[in-house]
C-alpha cells in the first residue's frame, strides 16, 4: 500500500458537507475503493457506533452479506471499538468469540475510527488467506481511517 491509496481515499471524500447522506456516500465510495485496491481481500466495510455507542451497526460494504450489529467487545470489530486500537487477527479461528458472517474468511485487520476520543465506528477488511496483513497493512489502513475521520465526521 502507498501514500497514493490515502491520496486517492482523500480525494474521494473531499465533498462532504456535514449531511448523512455524502457521509455514507463517501464511506461507500472508500469501501469500493479499498475492496478494488487491497490484493487478496473478501470483505472491506464499515460498522458505525449506534446512538448507545455500545453497538456497531453494519454500514457501507464490499462483498458478501454481513452480520447487521455487533457489541463492542465481542468479536474482533466489538473489540477494536471497545478497546480503541487496530486488530490483526492472522487466523480468525484462534481468536477468542470470533463472530463469523463468511465461513471462508481465515484473516481480519479492524481499525476504529476515533473522534475526540469516541468510537464513531470501525473499518473492518478479512481476507480467505491466513495471515494475510501485516503491521505495515495496518499502519496504511490506520492512515485512511484517519483521513475519513477527519473529512466525514469531525
Amino acid at each position: 500500500m502507498s501514500d497514493g491509496l490515502v491520496s486517492m481515499l482523500s480525494s474521494l471524500v473531499e465533498a462532504w458537507d456535514g449531511s448523512m447522506l455524502l457521509r455514507f456516500s463517501g464511506l461507500s465510495n472508500a469501501s469500493a475503493l479499498l475492496y478494488h485496491q487491497l490484493e487478496d481481500v473478501s470483505w472491506v466495510g464499515f460498522y458505525l457506533t449506534d446512538q448507545s455507542g455500545e453497538n456497531l451497526v453494519l454500514g457501507p460494504f464490499q462483498g458478501k452479506v454481513a452480520c447487521g450489529s455487533i457489541p463492542f467487545g465481542r468479536g474482533v470489530c466489538g473489540t477494536a471499538a471497545q478497546e480503541k486500537r487496530t486488530v490483526v487477527v492472522p487466523d480468525v479461528h484462534r481468536f477468542p468469540g470470533h463472530i463469523a458472517c463468511d465461513p471462508a474468511s481465515q484473516s481480519e485487520l479492524v481499525v476504529p475510527l476515533v473522534l475526540d476520543d469516541r468510537v464513531v465506528g470501525v473499518l473492518d477488511i478479512d481476507s480467505g488467506t491466513v495471515g494475510r496483513f501485516t503491521t505495515e497493512d495496518a499502519a496504511a489502513l490506520a492512515a485512511c481511517a484517519g483521513v475519513l475521520v477527519s473529512k466525514l465526521f469531525a
